[in-house]
């Protein structure tokens, strides 16, 4: 009679040495992804929002879980030499921003070695592939595109109107945005002499880029000062491969295929958003492009269709998608097809790290360097563009 295999082996949940609301003292010694502070008590892990590395924090413990517990700020006891002052009067409040009580060039630091903690830990990639964060030269006033709602508060008998709150799904009123560019800041001022009607409302604030057709519901990305050291880390990476074709996808108002139209002899672009396609042909118009051509429709469907129409070892495709990332079919016909350059623009770290794993399997592709730009700063995001490199072996 054979034996049975033993039943897996599970941690066992660890018994808390605290209880809910309890305070206790424990010093900071990393930053999550997502922006909250690690720290220990015993072996229990302990999530702390708007703390710094290398603080000593009085916590209360909020949650409760099998393994670790989340508690917020009561008190500083040491502060960290990287702390600030924010410069927001709703920063703790608002959810827009987690990094306002960290030095600048800290956030820059500790974002590096979140991306590259990532793309260790779910992609299986060499850290030093991750070069440091590019960046932006004005870390305040440089969003030129806002979501702000309205909600009735009925204690208050008000209307709120600002942002989502980090701590629950409560509106918290604002006045202005301190991330916000000047001419947005008008614009809340405007909106809230004139607001909605009632609450659930969502209104979409934007500063146009000039130049540019985009439609009111077509992305763009929202900052105009961290733009060109993110479309330099393309285009250097596009110019290295030798590519003299280019498939731009999601590629919205045609932002990436026409300012890399000189560096190829044809692009094809290819977005859902169909009002997007007709802005991206009158944006190419508008400057003389014509070794482009932009399609209607879903990447998914289309990437194949497009894929062989151009020769794959003169090809990089550019995929730029929603923070969710590819679809694996995309990523399925990349493999396949084996395109000379996958470039992949992302606003997240982990869907990216975990996309690029599949394509790299058995070999097919290799990560060539990830160039991160901070296009967020104050904020937990940052924009990487990873450069794949199609490896020897053939499917």
């Amino acid at each position: 009679m054979e034996t049975p295999a033993p039943a897996p082996a599970y941690p066992a949940p660890l018994v808390p040495p605290f209880t809910h609301g309890e305070r206790v003292t424990l010093t900071i010694h990393d930053l999550a992804f997502g922006g909250d502070g690690v720290g220990r008590v015993g072996e229990f892990v302990v999530f702390v929002p708007f703390v710094c590395p290398g603080e000593v924090v009085e916590v209360k413990i909020t949650e409760i879980h099998k393994r670790y517990a989340r508690g917020l700020l009561s008190r500083i006891v040491q502060a960290a030499p990287e702390r600030v002052t924010p410069a927001c009067t709703y920063f703790g409040e608002c959810g827009g921003c987690q990094y306002q009580h960290l030095d600048y060039s800290a956030q820059l630091q500790w974002k590096h070695k979140q991306i590259a903690d990532l793309f260790q830990r779910v992609g299986g990639f060499d850290s030093a592939l991750v070069h440091p964060v590019l960046p932006c030269p004005q870390p305040y006033g440089y969003r030129n595109r806002i979501l702000v709602r309205s909600q009735w508060n009925r204690p208050a008998k008000k209307l709120d109107l600002g942002f989502m709150r980090n701590d629950c799904g409560l509106v918290c009123d604002i006045e202005s945005c301190a991330i916000a560019e000047p001419g947005l800041n008008d614009a809340i001022r405007e909106w809230r002499l004139n607001p909605p009607h009632k609450g659930g409302i969502k209104t979409l604030l934007r500063i146009p880029p000039e130049g540019w057709d985009v439609p009111e519901h077509s992305f763009f990305q929202n900052n105009f000062f961290a733009l060109p050291a993110l479309l330099d880390a393309t285009r250097n990476a596009l110019r290295d491969s030798g590519s003299r074709h280019l498939i731009d996808a999601y590629c919205g108002v045609g932002f990436f295929g026409i300012e890399l139209a000189a560096e190829v002899e044809s692009f094809l672009g290819v977005e859902l958003d169909a009002p997007a396609i007709q802005a991206a042909r009158r944006n190419a118009q508008r400057r003389g492009i014509r070794n482009g051509e932009f399609v209607a429709g879903s990447t998914d469907d289309l990437l194949p269709g497009l894929l062989q129409r151009l020769d794959p070892a003169l090809t990089t495709v550019l995929l730029d998608p929603p923070r969710v990332g590819c679809r694996p079919p995309s990523l399925h016909v990349l493999r396949q097809t084996g395109p000379r350059q996958i470039l992949y623009v992302s606003c997240h770290p982990a869907t990216l790290a975990r996309d690029l794993r599949l394509l790299c399997e058995d070999n097919r592709y290799h990560l060539h360097a990830v160039h991160p730009v901070d296009m967020f700063p104050q904020t937990q995001h940052v924009e990487c563009v990873a450069d794949l490199r199609l490896g020897s072996q053939v499917l």
